[in-house]
């Protein structure tokens, strides 16, 4: 997948966070990896990424991981896929071609059970700080979800 990516100006100042051009992922996997490609290039530029470790870098894959996977399976596929990073945060955008709202799996009438799936938009509710849905001009839908690059 080709994808540009800037990290700093060309005096070696940062002007804006990182950002990955919107790219088209046909699998979670694919998005993880532009995920991790972007974390990477961060910090070989001496970006401030990811100080809580391997478990923040978990929380915002498992994230993208979720939102891709809502899109190819309720959404009409992903329409497009977006990271950008500061010291902080990692924004990640993920659009599909519906216009329907995620919502939570219902319980299923058995006390406390809930069957197979209806999962991942909780975990996306928990571990991002901000998630915000934008209905796009073409149809469809983007949802940007803010992970925290940093334990509070």
């Amino acid at each position: 997948m080709l994808a540009e990516y800037r990290t700093s100006s060309p005096h070696g100042l940062t002007a804006e966070p990182s950002r990955r051009a919107p790219s088209r992922p046909s699998s979670p996997a694919e998005v993880r990896e532009e995920l991790r490609h972007a974390l990477a290039e961060a910090q070989r530029s001496r970006r401030r990424i990811a100080q809580g470790g391997d478990e923040i870098i978990g929380d915002a894959l498992l994230v993208a991981t979720e939102l891709t996977t809502n899109a190819m399976l309720h959404g009409g596929g992903v329409t497009g896929f977006e990271v950008a990073l500061d010291d902080e945060v990692v924004r990640l955008s993920v659009s599909d071609s519906s216009r329907e709202y995620p919502a939570p799996k219902r319980d299923d009438g058995e006390r406390g059970y809930m069957g197979p799936g209806g999962h991942g938009w909780p975990i996306v509710c928990r571990l991002a700080r901000d998630i915000t849905i934008s209905e796009l001009r073409t149809g469809g839908k983007r949802i940007t979800a803010v992970v925290p690059l940093a334990h509070p």
